[in-house]
């Protein structure tokens, strides 16, 4: 399995607009094209409350990149994302990691 953790910086006012977005679309258009969501969070305490972090895995590197693209040329995708940004744009900067897990990670 292969692990990409992605964080989402959101402008300001607009994070409850991209939990919006993931809750009612994001996820499930993942799912339609074999992303697995694993989980999302955003911050309570520290140094960013403007964030949502969120991990997704995929089978291998082949799957990542088929995934991807087949989820960024989503008509349905495309609409949401287009519909949600009305008001202007949500997301102001993306950070992403690929992990691979150790030999001990009870996460295979």
């Amino acid at each position: 399995m292969v692990y990409e953790t992605r964080i989402y910086e959101a402008h300001p006012g607009k994070l409850p607009a991209l939990n919006d977005r993931f809750r009612n679309h994001t996820m499930r258009i993942f799912e339609k094209h074999g992303i697995e969501n694993i989980g999302y969070w955003t911050s309570e305490v520290g140094e960013f409350s403007d964030r949502l972090t969120y991990i997704i895995a995929f089978k291998d590197q082949g799957h990542r990149e088929k995934a991807w693209n087949a989820f960024r040329d989503d008509p349905e995708w495309n609409k949401v994302r287009t519909e949600s940004e009305l008001e202007g744009p949500i997301v102001k900067r993306v950070f992403n990691n690929l992990l691979t897990p150790t030999d001990y990670s009870p996460l295979q």
